[in-house]
């Protein structure tokens, strides 16, 4: 049986900020820096930052992981938002 690839756990996935319509308030989403999550359209997917503990691949040619996933994985089911968190930008940030 082959072993589940866990996005969360792979160097090429990132945390970006995506900005609201309001530019001081954003949402954290994550994407593959090698661009491999694509919609039908060929556009670059992006997930909801609470939803990457559950994203698996059979298989990923440009997988890189950053340690054993069984406990980050499941340290990030567990610490993760079960919902979208806005944030607002620090007047320093802005």
């Amino acid at each position: 049986m082959r072993e589940k690839v866990y996005c969360a756990n792979c160097e090429h996935c990132h945390v970006v900020r995506v900005f609201e319509a309001d530019a001081s308030k954003y949402v954290l989403r994550v994407k593959c820096s090698k661009k491999r999550w694509a919609k039908r359209s060929g556009e670059e997917k992006q997930y909801k930052y609470f939803t990457v503990a559950r994203r698996v691949v059979s298989d990923c040619p440009d997988y890189s992981p950053m340690g054993d996933p069984n406990p980050f994985i499941k340290n990030l089911r567990r610490e993760l938002p079960v919902k979208d968190e806005i944030y607002t930008l620090k007047e320093s940030e802005a």
